[in-house]
């Protein structure tokens, strides 16, 4: 499939806490950035994510007194994995990965930034409700398509394609523009998941 002016390109969190030596570091994270580089070339449009995390971060285990990383708690709004203390607002292992390509980005989307909840999507904290805003940007801009790539597969990307589907995008994600944390399984979760719903599943090669 080659990019059209109605697709947009979303890069979702290639930062430093992401990548290998990073607090959350998801294996082979840093793979996905040549892949990434590349596919930006490609395309005409192009956003990128970041989480934007506060300190002490109610989805930090160590928020919760007596908790281990990558334990769950029950929030008001679901239950909540329990992360290494990541992203935080303005230090290094929040930053873009330094080989990341940003030029020619139209937009970041920040988020995490509440303290009270956790963002994987793009589109919605994890309420599911509250809004980025980005829905609303993508809409009156005219596109209809968007085409996911960055870390995680199984968390933030999954999220946010399964809300960009929800939301009625055509939606595709690049396999081999990602990597995966794959926590008890929830790899494979996240792609039947995503294929159910309708998320088309590509090559970097094929676009």
């Amino acid at each position: 499939m080659a990019a059209r002016e109605t697709d947009m390109l979303i890069v979702v969190d290639v930062q430093n806490d992401f990548c290998p030596g990073g607090a959350l570091a998801v294996p082979d994270g840093d793979a996905v950035v040549p892949v990434v580089n590349r596919l930006s070339e490609r395309f005409a449009h192009r956003i990128l994510t970041q989480d934007w995390h506060p300190a002490g971060h109610s989805s930090f285990a160590s928020s919760h007194p007596g908790k281990a990383p990558f334990e769950t708690v029950e929030m008001p709004y679901g239950t909540q994995v329990l992360w290494p203390d990541h992203c935080v607002q303005g230090t290094g292992g929040a930053a873009f990965h330094r080989d990341l390509a940003l030029d020619g980005a139209e937009l970041i989307v920040r988020k995490g930034f509440r303290a009270a909840i956790d963002s994987y999507s793009a589109f919605f904290e994890n309420d599911r409700t509250t809004p980025t805003g980005l829905a609303g940007y993508l809409r009156d801009r005219g596109f209809e398509s968007v085409v996911l790539v960055g870390l995680a597969t199984d968390f933030c990307v999954a999220y946010s394609a399964l809300d960009a589907r929800r939301l009625g995008f055509t939606t595709t994600v690049v396999t081999d523009g990602c990597r995966a944390i794959d926590l008890n399984g929830s790899l494979e979760a996240a792609m039947k998941e995503m294929a159910t719903a309708g998320v088309e599943f590509v090559a970097a090669a094929t676009m």
